[in-house]
């Protein structure tokens, strides 16, 4: 609301009497903020927390403030990041899963829920300068194309500035970046050494610098999520080199020297077990020499990403201490989730096989292990590494035991923790909905009743400061203000209340009443080794009973029992390209992401594109989707018209058997996919048919890189240098899908017969 005028107003400015409104500025006790975010890095991870990887800088970061060592996270990304941002449970504002989807029900709209405003806009409506840089994936993904809408995109939730990726993960040499509200190409090549951690934070460093330079009297609130150490595990060449031979021993090896290193630093409590090895997690002496040597390229390249990332960080560290504010700034750093079970038993060298549900090829690894961390790669490690980095704890991401939602927090304020408390650990149970109530403590706010004239739920979480003044007795042991904290995840359940822990792990496509649940003294079995779900029935009851309550208070219900599988079955939302079968599009365009692009994989489909030009004839690339691991292509080269089905790295090439003509021309390429199996392909020029063959087995996720028109920057194929822009003009494309074929039809039993026969 505006403040009504208290000066004069006469006819003339000599007979009037000025006045100004105080400015909105904050406090100049006020810290600035920064909020750094890893991404599937696990709770022993980092150096300071038990870890051989060397994070020197977030060590240092440690040394100058507290460690936390009971603190959580719910089990994923994007509902992680909504508590994070907002002080409320994820069910509460309608992130229970990643934000690529909406279920048709509260808890699951793919958006933060404007009656939660992040801190974000709670700070900028109070003056203070706001910074996102790096992975946001809290908007629907179908509103993440050029065209929008922008209502959940950064700069309308809180943010002054933005620049970094919309989608849960990213290619980190080819990113699909965003500056503020529009797309943009990376500012230079992997052949000329970009990475995205490095540009993540030279924009963060530049956005600072302007602030503290410009306007100094207005603090800044940085938000640094990164894309690492989410998949794909990339990083440049020299510390891919410095990883080479460190993890030969094997994951039993380094998870006994990891819990060793925790028990002598403090991290985990004196006599906290190791968890047995997880299902599914082989000895390592029982994998053959493929296996071994596989598994450790994997892990050597995700070590050497979260190096690198360390390193970045530490240079925008450096920064605040070169502008004087280091000491005057409140830094958190942690991560989103335990670390990944996406890579599976063997680990993969591009996890779309995941996604698609296809086991990596172990007899061609031993022939790309150099590939393993490079462009060439989009890989993510095995279950066996995964459980090291959650040492001392069972299960993953995505679980709500230990390994899923126990992760670090590092909390460093040098002049707001004294240095009697350096470097200590703290012991209380926290959750990600308690960070922000902690930033608007320090600064002085209460949560507001109302932003943008929405009225605002209640902050669910705790603000923790009470843990960063050192007491008359031993601060680390001072009781948690937690009362309790519920956790689930497709199905899997957990709450915690005084110390004790009631957990289950869901069996996907099976009623939560065949659940067995679980039950630990988290006080005394830090890494749920002992159930004492027989022992104590009368406990475990309540804390049942307990956790429904939870669920009803915070809108958990309904609770999805198909695990993350009933996600993609909700109904298309009218207006979305979900929706849609016909998609014309009128280049040049930006880059369409792909929840914004035709379903490739999972329909079939009839493309058509119109070309003009006269003279010489044109080469280049019409369309491609994906990266030089995984995608599809169409181009014109040497007069032909040709079609690339990159699965893998394995092409399907199927050329046109007639020259594309010069002038104006209609090419085209239909798609007849058979449901979970092959596809047979067929190219066009106008209306005659230039060319067959059949795709093997066509995945239904190909890339999470999406469509470019015109152009390939990512280089899906090896037959042309990227990005082979097309020497023409594409007047229109149009791509028109229809739901993929049954098995059982009798066209689809005519295309697997050509596929025999080919």
């Amino acid at each position: 609301m505006t403040q009504p005028f208290e000066g004069v107003i006469a006819r003339e400015v000599t007979d009037s009497t000025p006045w100004w409104p105080e400015p909105e500025l904050p406090s100049s006790a006020a810290p600035n903020v920064v909020v750094l975010l890893l991404d599937d890095t696990g709770f022993a991870h980092l150096g300071c927390f038990g870890s051989m990887i060397d994070t020197p800088h977030l060590d240092r970061l440690a040394g100058r403030g507290l460690r936390f060592s009971n603190f959580h996270t719910t089990a994923l990304c994007s509902p992680s990041r909504a508590c994070l941002l907002t002080g409320r449970n994820h069910h509460s504002v309608g992130m229970r899963a990643v934000s690529n989807f909406d279920t048709g029900f509260p808890n699951m709209r793919g958006r933060i829920a404007p009656s939660a405003a992040t801190v974000a806009e709670v700070l900028q409506s109070k003056g203070w300068a706001t910074f996102c840089v790096g992975k946001w994936h809290l908007a629907p993904m179908r509103e993440a194309s050029a065209a929008g809408p922008y209502g959940d995109w950064p700069l309308q939730r809180g943010f002054d500035r933005y620049y970094g990726f919309m989608q849960g993960e990213t290619d980190h040499f080819h990113p699909e970046l965003y500056a503020d509200n529009h797309l943009i190409a990376p500012p230079l090549t992997p052949e000329e050494g970009y990475h995205l951690s490095e540009d993540l934070v030279d924009q963060a460093i530049s956005m600072i610098r302007n602030q503290v330079s410009l306007v100094p009297e207005r603090p800044f609130f940085l938000y640094a999520p990164f894309g690492a150490t989410h998949a794909p595990h990339h990083a440049p060449d020299e510390y891919l080199a410095k990883y080479r031979g460190r993890f030969d021993e094997g994951w039993d090896v380094w998870r006994a020297r990891v819990h060793a290193r925790q028990l002598e630093l403090g991290i985990i409590p004196a006599g906290t077990e190791l968890a047995p090895r997880n299902p599914g997690v082989r000895p390592w002496n029982e994998l053959d020499e493929t296996e071994q040597a596989f598994a450790c390229r994997l892990q050597e390249a995700f070590a050497a990403f979260l190096d690198h990332t360390d390193t970045q960080i530490g240079r925008l560290l450096d920064a605040l201490d070169e502008f004087g504010i280091g000491d005057d700034t409140l830094v958190f750093a942690t991560s989103d989730n335990g670390a990944s079970q996406e890579g599976d038993a063997t680990g993969v060298l591009d996890e779309f096989r995941h996604f698609n549900g296809i086991a990596e090829d172990m007899s061609s690894v031993a022939d790309r292990l150099d590939d393993i961390g490079t462009r060439r790669s989009f890989t993510n490690y095995p279950w066996g590494w995964a459980q090291v980095g959650n040492t001392p704890a069972k299960r993953y991401k995505q679980n709500t035991h230990g390994g899923g939602v126990r992760d670090p927090l590092i909390v460093s304020w040098p002049s707001g923790i004294g240095p009697s408390t350096h470097g200590e650990i703290r012991h209380q149970f926290h959750h990600m909905i308690d960070i922000a109530p902690t930033i608007l403590d320090i600064c002085g706010y209460d949560a507001p009743t109302h932003v943008k004239g929405v009225p605002q739920q209640p902050i669910e979480g705790t603000s923790m400061r009470y843990t960063f003044e050192p007491e008359a007795n031993d601060a680390a042991m001072v009781p948690t203000r937690k009362r309790a904290q519920y956790f689930e995840m497709f199905g899997h359940r957990g709450i915690w209340a005084d110390g004790w822990k009631a957990v289950t792990h869901h069996r996907p496509g099976t009623p939560l009443e065949h659940d067995e649940w679980e039950l630990y003294h988290l006080d005394e079995d830090f890494s749920e080794c002992h159930d004492l779900a027989q022992k104590d029935p009368d406990r475990l009851k309540q804390m049942i009973e307990r956790f429904w309550s939870e669920a009803e208070r915070f809108g958990v219900l309904p609770i999805e029992t198909a695990q993350n599988t009933g996600l993609f079955a909700g109904r298309p939302m009218p207006g979305t390209p979900r929706a849609r079968d016909r998609f014309v599009y009128f280049p040049p365009l930006d880059r369409i992401p792909i929840d914004s692009a035709p379903p490739f994989g999972a329909r079939s489909w009839r493309l058509r594109a119109s070309i003009e030009g006269d003279g010489p004839r044109h080469e280049g690339v019409l369309v491609a989707v994906g990266t030089v691991n995984n995608g599809l292509s169409i181009y014109v080269k040497d007069d032909l018209l040709v079609y690339d089905h990159n699965a893998f790295t394995t092409h399907t090439v199927i050329r046109s058997t007639h020259p594309v003509p010069e002038g104006p021309v209609t090419l085209g390429v239909d798609q007849e996919r058979v449901s979970r199996g092959p596809s047979r392909i067929r190219l066009w020029i106008d209306d005659t048919l230039v060319g067959e063959g059949v795709v093997t087995n066509m995945p239904v996720m190909i890339s999470s890189v999406g469509m470019d028109i015109g152009t390939n920057p990512t280089g899906v194929s090896e037959a042309y240098v990227a990005p082979f822009a097309f020497s023409g003009l594409i007047r229109r494309l149009e791509v028109t899908t229809e739901r993929a074929l049954r098995p059982e039809d009798e066209l689809a039993l005519e295309i697997r017969t050509a596929l025999g026969t080919q």
